[in-house]
């Protein structure tokens, strides 16, 4: 099931094929894409799904000096790095396949679905990518190198204990390690101190080295930090200490794991706190100036780091989404396949009243359909979403250049709904395969119940669902002038006039482009009035960013649609399976978009009960 929609993403509505006539992926077919693919199907086959339960409760334990994952993730690590999927977007150069971003986000989602808490490499890749972006060209070739090789694995290090998502609060501070310190090959070397939490795979035994990315303050002569993210550098901490040649020295670096958290979710990849420079493995100092703490390796400028780090996020922001709608896929795929299985109840019918009649499987019941149609226009829109923001940074790599501006832009203004939108209502599709399995889906017998605890890490890593929320209202909406709301809005009424020309589609595309026209009335209502104080405008943020996604999957459902009517005949759909696409749009136009207006109207209203209410009240 999921290669179908794969398919009908890929080739019939986002016709990745084209990219193969653009310079940089000339040597790929649809046979190479498909290749890559059938590759992440069988791995997730083979290696993923098999262990999902397992890594769910043999969860990763520390000894005091060695954290210990089951044999199975070791092997499911292994396979990946092998498939050379790590280097996938990258060059031939440094051992890349020089793949699109569309088909390896595709290919990825197969193993997100065929179990998330194996881990997915997001972090290694993103880590690698940021280093390729904004690092010395030795610190590409010693580190980013290995990383996509596999042979090390990385982290994202920005949040600490006291501070969490406020990153302008952080304490970790970073010194200059001795008078020479800017003369180390690997990149100006300082000696950092700080705590870091919600680390993951920040400690394990998978690689032989791991990469740190870590954010810290530097201390001007005053010895004082800047206040505020303008404070903020970007630091390499290798677990291990790295000679300038790339090899290992056989040190340990002061980096040293405190604890692993034990989550509701996600249990089988490690969530650390680290402690750096407490001293548990000191390093020798170079010089005799030198400070005590972790070796650390400045990347690009001083107080840049968040800027620098931020390139890493944006991309991780949509494998989070993308994790989100397999997650709940997987829960849809399960409960389909129980509501055809299980026999429960009969027709309402006058047959029905004959209790000596059969059983009928309780998809057959109106309310279970309902459930299932739910689940379906949440998560397979959810992935189409996540793929169409895919496409969009092909664009930004590979288009023209007013192809590229419009891409940055798309991607700006669409990505904090990439990352929360799936991450809220395919987590409420994963409820809904709990309440078809019934009481055994509170169980833990059938894999729904995990699925649903896996997913509700997504409304919180990678950026909050609030603080996507306040991004959208107070930034997306409005920065350069309005140019990405614009832009946005000239795509989606390009949709909407496109699918005017099939009678079947008009009811769809007028409802979409009256409810659009709320969305952009509203965002005009909130910032017109500048007396209103950016604490009320933005107390809302969240129920406007749940109207605004709402639209948002509207339109791709109309899209995808639209594409079904324009291609008919070409599609890699059965016919049944076109009915379900067009019942599942129905659904989402009739039951979902309607509830924007309750949302809209608080966010009119500039409702200030969340932003007064006193604490001693709640």
């Amino acid at each position: 099931m999921l290669r179908s929609l794969q398919n009908f993403l890929l080739y019939d509505w986002q016709e990745v094929g084209q990219l193969t006539q653009r310079p940089r992926y000339q040597d790929h077919s649809r046979e190479t894409f498909d290749a890559v693919l059938d590759s992440c199907e069988r791995i997730a086959r083979e290696k993923y799904a098999p262990f999902n339960r397992l890594v769910d409760t043999q969860e990763p334990s520390f000894d005091g000096e060695k954290v210990h994952l089951p044999q199975a993730t070791h092997d499911a690590h292994h396979a990946y790095v092998n498939s050379g999927m790590l280097a996938a977007n990258q060059d031939y150069e440094i051992g890349g396949m020089q793949l699109p971003f569309t088909v390896s986000s595709a290919a990825n989602a197969t193993l997100a679905m065929a179990s998330v808490g194996i881990g997915s490499h997001l972090l290694t890749v993103g880590n690698a990518g940021l280093l390729m972006k904004h690092g010395s060209d030795k610190q590409k070739e010693v580190f980013a190198h290995q990383l996509y090789k596999g042979l090390w694995s990385g982290t994202m290090c920005l949040s600490e204990p006291q501070a969490g998502s406020s990153l302008s609060d952080i304490q970790t501070k970073a010194l200059p390690d001795g008078d020479d310190f800017a003369s180390d090959p690997l990149g100006p070397r300082y000696r950092l101190k700080g705590n870091k939490m919600w680390i993951s795979s920040g400690d394990h035994e998978l690689t032989e080295n791991i990469v740190h990315l870590v954010l810290a303050k530097v201390p001007g002569p005053d010895g004082k930090t800047i206040a505020g993210t303008r404070g903020i550098s970007l630091f390499i901490v290798p677990k291990h200490l790295v000679a300038s040649d790339g090899s290992l020295t056989g040190q340990r670096n002061d980096v040293a794991l405190a604890g692993l958290n034990h989550k509701l979710g996600w249990r089988g990849t490690t969530n650390t706190l680290l402690n750096f420079g407490e001293g548990r493995y000191p390093v020798a100092s170079v010089t005799p100036e030198a400070t005590a703490g972790a070796v650390g390796y400045l990347v690009g400028n001083l107080h840049q780091g968040l800027m620098c780090m931020f390139h890493m996020m944006n991309e991780a922001r949509i494998a989070v989404g993308t994790a989100a709608a397999m997650l709940g896929l997987a829960g849809y795929y399960a409960s389909l396949d129980y509501a055809k299985n299980r026999p429960q109840g009969r027709s309402l019918g006058a047959a029905g009243k004959d209790p000596s009649s059969p059983q009928i499987p309780i998809i057959e019941h109106a309310d279970v359909k309902r459930m299932l149609l739910a689940q379906k226009s949440y998560c397979e829109a959810a992935f189409a979403l996540e793929i169409y923001c895919a496409k969009l940074v092909d664009e930004q790599h590979t288009g023209t250049q007013d192809a590229q501006n419009q891409a940055r832009l798309l991607l700006e203004i669409l990505t904090p709904i990439a990352k929360s939108w799936p991450s809220e209502w395919c987590l409420e599709a994963n409820s809904l395969a709990i309440q078809i399995h019934g009481g055994y889906g509170y169980t833990r017998d059938f894999p729904v119940e995990q699925y649903w605890r896996d997913n509700r890490l997504n409304m919180i890593h990678e950026g909050t669902h609030g603080i996507q929320a306040q991004d959208l209202l107070g930034r997306k909406v409005v920065m350069e002038q309005g140019a990405a709301l614009r832009l946005l809005d000239q795509t989606i009424q390009n949709t909407v006039l496109q699918s005017l020309q099939y009678p079947e589609l008009s009811p769809m595309a007028q409802a979409l482009q009256a409810h659009w026209s709320q969305v952009l009335l509203t965002t005009q209502e909130v910032w017109q009035d500048s007396n209103v104080a950016p604490s009320i405008a933005l107390a809302n943020a969240v129920p406007y960013m749940q109207a605004f996604g709402h639209v948002v999957i509207a339109w791709i459902w109309l899209d995808l649609i639209y594409t079904v009517h324009q291609k008919a005949g070409q599609l890699h759909l059965t016919d049944a399976q076109i009915q379900g696409k067009k019942a599942a749009a129905q659904y989402f136009f009739n039951y979902e978009l309607p509830k924007i207006f309750a949302w809209l109207n608080v966010v009119k209203q500039k409702d200030s009960t969340c932003a007064l209410v006193q604490a001693d009240q709640l």
